[in-house]
């Protein structure tokens, strides 16, 4: 070897050397302090309304399984599953009556449904249900002690029916920490009336009752109170009069902190009132309409609504600005509900479906366009 290149691995072998011999280099600490704050995620849906054909495609469903249940709704909700799953708490709107045991199925004008659907709105990952509409009384009391306890059952919680007087008052519902209250109501009762001294077994839309109901929520220690409301026009894009004028009221008395509405079967706005977020209405997230000519192609259209809570150390609670994903029903592939955004991104996604989801993608942009959220391949 030369004397150049043996020079040149002792210097080699004495910088390795001095290499080892130095002391370790701390790693560098995290110095940023952990957010004091605490987030909750939620996400809700309009109506889920179970028609004919779709009891009819779950008893296929359920048989082509060989399930042990009459029927299977769970693929309907397969595709928007892991996005709700995503939320720290979901709810959707149970508009339809749970059948009584033993007693036959019914659609509309007077609804009782199987409780398979129950089983599938829980595997969907949704926490509760708003209950109170104007179906509420379709089955009558048998048909509200069916609902409370299909969903019960399964472990889903609910607000706007009631088995017992207990069941209708304000309550405590606690979510990471932070205690919440649901309240729920509707309208009317499709012209029918609950029995004398049981009128309690589900809520109507009376402002002052409204706010009597969210002052004893605070009084329970509720942080921030959610009221949902079955209102609205059918079939009409817009709030009416009676929506806005009653959000105005509710929102004024500092006792609300969120209105999520439902009814219409089509989408409604979403605006600040006295700086509470009302959503007036989130669609069909499930249903067979249009049935016919009388309903317009948008109630097969509809948004999950997702909303952020803050709370800070002080207490003070704030909801961010909500957005929304859409969503329409794919009848002709068994009433599945499509996230609109996903499908339309998917190079596997048919023609024909994809130019039924582009045209009910332009009628939610109409109305909810500034609330839609950025396309995620995952939520």
């Amino acid at each position: 070897m030369s004397r150049s290149r043996l020079f040149v691995v002792a210097v080699l072998a004495l910088a390795l050397t001095a290499c080892s011999e130095q002391p370790p280099v701390a790693k560098p600490t995290n110095t940023t302090a952990p957010d004091p704050n605490t987030y909750i995620s939620f996400a809700f849906t309009g109506d889920v309304l179970t028609h004919t054909p779709l009891i009819e495609q779950a008893q296929r469903t359920a048989i082509a399984k060989g399930s042990t249940a009459e029927y299977d709704f769970t693929p309907m909700f397969e595709d928007v599953k892991q996005f709700v799953q995503s939320a720290d708490l979901a709810m959707c709107h149970l508009e339809t009556p749970i059948a009584p045991d033993g007693e036959e199925l019914s659609a509309f004008p007077f609804f009782g449904v199987p409780k398979e659907v129950v089983t599938a709105i829980a595997n969907a990952g949704f926490d509760r249900c708003s209950t109170a509409s104007n179906h509420t009384y379709d089955r009558g009391l048998d048909g509200i002690d069916a609902t409370v306890n299909a969903l019960l059952e399964n472990g889903v919680d609910q607000s706007g029916m009631a088995r017992t007087p207990d069941e209708i008052e304000p309550r405590i519902v606690e979510v990471k920490g932070v205690r919440l209250c649901f309240l729920s109501y509707t309208f009317s009762y499709n012209g029918l009336k609950l029995p004398e001294g049981q009128e309690w077994r589900s809520a109507v839309i009376n402002p002052d009752r409204i706010l009597r109901d969210a002052e004893r929520a605070r009084q329970l220690g509720s942080e921030a109170t959610i009221v949902s409301m079955h209102w609205g026009n059918e079939k009409e894009s817009q709030a009416n009069s009676m929506q806005t004028g009653i959000a105005e009221t509710l929102t004024a008395s500092g006792l609300i902190d969120l209105i999520v509405g439902h009814h219409a079967h089509v989408v409604q706005p979403i605006e600040q009132v006295n700086g509470v977020w009302v959503m007036y209405g989130l669609g069909n997230v499930l249903s067979n309409l249009p049935t016919d000519e009388r309903w317009p192609a948008n109630s097969q259209d509809a948004a999950i609504a997702t909303i952020n809570l803050t709370k800070r150390p002080s207490g003070k609670i704030s909801f961010d600005r909500p957005q929304v994903m859409p969503t329409w029903v794919d009848k002709r592939n068994g009433w599945v509900i499509r996230d609109v955004l996903t499908m339309l991104a998917d190079p596997k996604t048919g023609y024909g479906t994809a130019r039924e989801l582009e045209l009910s993608l332009g009628r939610t942009t109409r109305v909810l366009g500034e609330f839609i959220r950025p396309y995620a391949s995952k939520p």
